[in-house]
C-alpha cells in the first residue's frame, strides 16, 4: 500500500518473504524439468526424442510436451531430416545479452580476494593492450612485504607471469609477430632475451597450465599466472599470484600454481568462458 511504501521510504524490489526459501515447495516441477532437458540439449549435438527421454528417465510425452513449449519459444530446434532436437537460436540471444553484462572486472574481484586469501599473497589481473600487458586489478595480500601493480600500469610480455599466460595461449602467428617485433628488454639478470629459450618457457606453461616470472621483471619477486579464456575458448585475461621470493620459493611454486589455475577456471566460468587444454 502507498502509505505503507511512504513509511518505509522504499518500494517493493519485488522480492517475497521467502526469497531465501529454496526449498522444494517453491520449485515449480514443470519448469525444473524443462530446465533439465534444455540443459541437456545444451550439451549435446542433437538428440532423439527417444534418447532424451531414457536419458532424463522421463516419459515420451512428457518430454514432448517440453520440447514443443520451448520450441514455441525458439529455444530448441526440430531437425525433420536427422528426427533430432538441439539448442535453439533464442538460447544464443539470451546467452549474448548475459555475456553484454558480464565486466571482467567485476566478476574477478570475489575470485581474486578468494585467492589472495588461499594463498597469503597479492592477487593481479591482466589484459593485453597495445602489445603489452595492462594491469587492470589487483587485491592485495595483507603481509608487509608484497608486490605492488595499480590499475593501469603497464609491463612487457616476456619479464611478466601474466604476459607469458597471454603469449603462451594465442595464437601462434600473433605470438611471434609480438616476440620478434622488438628487442627482448633485460630488467634482471633472470629476463629472458632470447627468443628460442622465451618459446621454450612459453611451451612448458602451456604443459603444466600456468607461467613463472621468476624474478624476471623485479629481483627478489616471484609471480604464477594462468589463463582465463573466453566463450570461444581464447585467452580473454591473465590472473596471478605475486610475492617475494622468500614466500614463493621452489617449494611454494606447485601449490600456487594449481591455486592460480584453479581460480583461473573459476573466472572462466563466471564469464560463460570455455576453458581448453593446453596445445601438445
Amino acid at each position: 500500500m502507498a502509505g505503507n511504501d511512504a513509511v518505509s521510504g522504499r518500494r517493493s524490489r519485488g522480492r517475497p518473504r521467502s526469497w531465501d526459501d529454496k526449498s522444494a515447495q517453491n520449485v515449480i516441477k514443470s519448469l525444473d524439468r524443462a530446465m533439465e532437458v534444455f540443459a541437456y540439449l545444451g550439451q549435446s549435438g542433437g538428440v532423439t526424442l527417444t534418447e532424451l527421454a531414457h536419458d532424463l528417465d522421463q516419459a515420451p510425452a512428457t518430454i514432448y510436451r517440453i520440447l514443443v513449449t520451448l520450441e514455441r519459444h525458439d529455444l530448441v530446434e526440430f531437425d525433420a531430416q536427422d528426427q533430432d532436437w538441439h539448442i535453439g537460436s533464442n538460447a544464443f540471444l539470451i546467452g549474448s545479452r548475459f555475456l553484454r553484462r558480464t565486466s571482467l572486472v567485476d566478476r574477478a574481484r570475489p575470485i581474486m580476494r578468494t585467492l589472495m586469501e588461499r594463498t597469503g599473497e597479492t592477487a593481479n589481473l591482466g589484459v593485453e593492450r597495445a602489445g603489452q600487458v595492462l594491469f587492470v586489478s589487483q587485491v592485495e595480500t595483507h603481509a608487509n612485504i608484497r608486490a605492488f601493480f595499480p590499475p593501469g600500469t603497464l609491463s612487457r610480455f616476456h619479464a611478466s607471469g601474466i604476459g607469458k599466460v597471454l603469449l603462451a595461449w594465442m595464437p601462434e602467428d600473433r605470438r611471434r609477430a609480438l616476440i620478434e617485433g622488438a628487442p627482448l628488454e633485460r630488467f634482471t639478470p633472470h629476463t629472458i632475451v632470447r627468443t628460442d629459450m622465451l618459446i621454450r618457457d612459453l611451451q612448458a606453461a602451456r604443459e603444466r597450465g600456468y607461467a613463472i616470472d621468476a624474478e624476471e621483471r623485479t629481483l627478489g619477486m616471484r609471480c604464477i599466472a594462468a589463463p582465463v579464456f573466453d566463450v570461444h575458448g581464447e585467452v580473454r585475461a591473465g590472473l596471478s599470484v605475486s610475492g617475494p621470493t622468500s614466500r614463493i620459493d621452489a617449494a611454494a611454486i606447485a601449490g600456487l600454481g594449481r591455486a592460480v589455475t584453479d581460480a583461473a577456471a573459476a573466472l572462466t566460468a563466471a564469464l560463460g568462458g570455455a576453458s581448453i587444454p593446453p596445445p601438445p
